[in-house]
């Protein structure tokens, strides 16, 4: 009796027509056009070190971010009616309008854990705001149920909205890790943007390291607890039961990205 093939390991990213699912060396998108038909391309992910720093904590999360951010252009240069999450204008003043909040809270405060918590908790507005308006949450709980119905082998249909690996398990510890490390930097009188960055990519690696721990322990009670705001995050704002027809778009594009991993595979 042949083996079952192992089942690849999948990520996503929902569109605000469709869906970007991410796999092991290739991405694929499926958009629901204007017109109403479907639209799939798919291609080769960009290498930018995610492979040579998969064993150094730290430089691998940020190495593996900037990889799956340089598949965007790519998708849209395939795919040009693809709604990006973070387009639209509304969305796009909302991040200029807490910027400037948080520089302005920056200026009057003295680097105190109320005030960098307040500026975290503003920093999450404008994807608060793009989840609840359009279909980007519809398609955020395409993406996991996609994903989930083909690592149990299920109809997408049946399967939960919400989905451990999601990214919602990133923020809070990412959140806090920002609002130690601004804290910590402008006790020790380092201020201005490259301060910032810094913090913001130590942050961003500190929150992929935790969740690479979880995910590791996973059924452990620290693992639980670990990813229980994300979970909360997914169940309230961050995820909605899409229509069977969003459903067929990532069909699409699962199809897509798993022909094209069966490709790569054999050559």
């Amino acid at each position: 009796m042949s083996e079952e093939p192992e089942k690849l390991r999948l990520g996503g990213m929902a569109l605000g027509n469709g869906l970007l699912v991410h796999g092991p060396t290739h991405w694929a998108a499926a958009i629901r056009a204007k017109d109403g038909e479907l639209a799939v391309a798919s291609g080769p992910k960009p290498k930018l070190g995610g492979e040579a720093t998969e064993r150094i904590p730290g430089l691998r999360g940020v190495a593996k971010l900037g990889e799956a951010l340089a598949v965007i252009p790519l998708v849209k240069r395939a795919l040009p009616q693809a709604q990006l999450p973070m387009q639209n204008l509304r969305t796009l003043g909302a991040m200029g309008a807490t910027a400037a909040a948080g520089h302005a809270i920056r200026r009057r405060g003295r680097g105190t854990v109320g005030g960098e918590a307040a500026i975290a908790l503003l920093s999450m507005a404008p994807a608060l705001l793009t989840l609840r308006s359009g279909d980007v949450a519809a398609y955020h709980g395409v993406e996991h149920k996609s994903i989930a119905a083909y690592e149990q082998g299920a109809e997408a249909a049946d399967a939960d909205k919400e989905h451990d690996r999601c990214g919602s398990n990133l923020v809070a510890p990412m959140l806090t890790a920002a609002v130690l490390g601004n804290v910590a930097a402008r006790k020790a009188g380092l201020r201005g943007p490259a301060a910032e960055a810094t913090v913001g990519l130590g942050s961003i690696a500190f929150a992929v390291e935790v969740f690479a721990w979880s995910e590791r322990h996973e059924g452990s009670p620290l693992s639980e607890v670990l990813r229980l705001p994300g979970r909360e995050l997914q169940r309230a704002v961050g995820t909605r039961e899409p229509t069977a027809e969003q459903l067929e778009v990532g069909e699409a594009a699962l199809a897509e990205i798993l022909r094209v991993e069966e490709v790569a595979a054999g050559e």
